[in-house]
């Protein structure tokens, strides 16, 4: 057996079967996984992945639904609903996560998509989220150089770009420059790291530097067009940038440079908005 994980996936070993579901059991003692939950096929002794948590009535309950954050990460999420103790928001699970008062920066409505931080209150022993996201960043170094392919998850907006949480524990920026289409909050990205700053934060951008750049935006923008149907993608040299980022994630651009290496390459015909296999 081993101690629970809550908010988290555990693997736990099905003790026995009732009436109304399967009881887990654990270090912390048997927890029920509702019927509703339970696969079929699955009997006594089986090893089960559930996520842990607490019900509304504060006991340990066991499901194979799964959430949009786990404890100790950042997510996008909306507000359901409001209540004595603070926001409630929709997280993927029959019980709500509860967004305290003292958690949130400002007041918000209802419907409103917030970026937070997820962790355990160690007083009440509860899941509890906190739009004061940045005081749960790392302040280790970052180990990282430029050029290295990162993970970002947007965590708001400003005159500048977008903050962003790198590698799901450091503060990061990409400036709007860098972005060709709106982004959303908890939206995840792969990206590039392009500097660490004097104050240990992070400037990053979406696409690598320099002639590597091109080359991979080539090779990306050729798979694009063989996989479209009859080899005719509908974009050209006259495509918006925003199609073109939705379509093949890079500026117009890195697409110019790369339409053109294919071109000269004898891979492909050009049209005003649409790029043909040769």
């Amino acid at each position: 057996m081993a101690s629970l994980l809550l908010g988290d996936y555990n693997d736990l070993e099905v003790a026995r079967e009732t009436s109304i579901g399967l009881y887990l059991t654990s270090d912390d003692g048997d927890l029920l996984l509702p019927e509703k939950y339970v696969e079929a096929g699955t009997r006594v002794g089986d090893i089960v992945r559930v996520f842990v948590y607490r019900d509304s009535e504060d006991r340990l309950i066991a499901t194979n639904l799964r959430p949009l954050a786990l404890v100790n990460s950042y997510a996008g999420l909306m507000v359901k609903d409001h209540g004595p103790a603070g926001a409630f928001l929709e997280w993927g699970l029959e019980k709500d996560l509860l967004l305290p008062f003292r958690n949130q920066r400002r007041d918000l409505r209802t419907g409103e998509r917030v970026f937070v931080y997820v962790y355990l209150d160690e007083e009440s022993d509860r899941l509890v989220a906190s739009t004061k996201w940045k005081q749960f960043i790392s302040n280790e170094p970052f180990r990282g150089e430029p050029g290295d392919a990162v993970s970002i998850m947007v965590a708001d907006e400003t005159e500048l770009g977008y903050p962003i949480i790198v590698n799901g524990t450091h503060q990061g920026l990409l400036f709007h420059n860098e972005v060709f289409r709106p982004l959303r909050l908890g939206e995840q990205l792969s990206g590039f790291l392009r500097q660490v700053r004097a104050d240990g934060k992070l400037d990053v951008r979406l696409q690598k530097e320099g002639y590597g750049e091109v080359e991979s935006a080539t090779d990306t923008l050729l798979k694009a067009i063989q996989a479209a149907p009859g080899g005719r993608l509908p974009l050209g040299d006259k495509s918006l940038a925003e199609d073109v980022y939705r379509r093949v994630g890079m500026s117009k651009k890195v697409f110019k440079k790369a339409l053109g290496a294919l071109f000269r390459q004898g891979l492909v015909l050009l049209e005003p908005e649409a790029t043909v296999l040769k």
